[in-house]
């Protein structure tokens, strides 16, 4: 029986290796100061930049960005900004290459993929200004 086991957990790894969610404080020692480049579907898709005291600054890579907080909800790491004050919660996983962010509202969406880390500051052309 215990042979058995073994070939099952050599087969099916993640089976031996229940997906655990990341708390907020190994979420904290990820990602502070950093800035993380996110993609969905193989596109890049935005980046963070991870500030003192849970403060955020966000942009889709357009140059505009919107700052925010993030705070612990149970399980999950939930994000509110200034121009979307309604909470986004996340939960985030450590894939072994960076991480991983499911978002909670619509669980048929596509997962959030870490695809690069750097020191920052995230780049925002500043608020727009007119004649």
């Amino acid at each position: 029986m215990l042979r058995l086991i073994s070939i099952l957990a050599l087969a099916f790894p993640a089976f031996a290796l229940a997906e655990t969610p990341l708390s907020a404080e190994d979420f904290a020692a990820r990602v502070q100061g950093k800035v993380l480049t996110y993609g969905l579907a193989g596109e890049p898709y935005g980046a963070e930049e991870y500030l003192p005291d849970r403060r955020v600054r966000w942009s889709f890579l357009d140059g505009d960005c919107d700052e925010g907080f993030w705070y612990p909800e149970g399980e999950a790491i939930c994000f509110v900004y200034q121009d979307t004050p309604s909470p986004q919660c996340w939960t985030f996983f450590d894939t072994g290459d960076g991480l991983r962010a499911d978002f909670l509202s619509d669980p048929a969406d596509d997962s959030l993929y870490e695809v690069d880390r750097g020191e920052g500051p995230l780049f925002c052309a500043g608020p727009e200004v007119g004649v």
